[in-house]
């Protein structure tokens, strides 16, 4: 799975402090569709938590803190760091984690 696949959530799993990450696995190169993909697959992901379907598949999930990550093969651009920003502002808004990190 990656973030091609809009319909699913590609990795679930409980870090070292407690937290349910949920991970995107994002190896595009930076350019403005990759951005268009990636926000459809951060609203796959809200969708699944906010509908408590996350819940239900993953029911270790209950009563524990809820993060999005993106785990990205490439550097993001400037402007994808910016959008990566924005969405950690909504998101945490919302009452859920978010981040993102390279992993070469």
């Amino acid at each position: 799975m990656s973030i091609e696949d809009q319909s699913s959530v590609d990795v679930i799993g409980v870090n070292e402090s407690g937290v349910v990450v949920l991970t995107i696995s994002d190896h595009l190169k930076w350019d403005d569709e990759h951005l268009y993909l990636l926000q459809e697959k951060i609203n796959t992901y809200l969708a699944f938590i906010e509908s408590g379907e996350v819940y239900e598949i993953y029911p270790d999930s209950k009563g524990k803190e809820l993060k999005i990550n993106v785990v990205c093969k490439y550097e993001p651009s400037l402007t994808a760091l910016k959008f990566l920003s924005q969405c950690a502002t909504v998101i945490n808004q919302a009452g859920f984690q978010f981040g993102h990190e390279v992993y070469i």
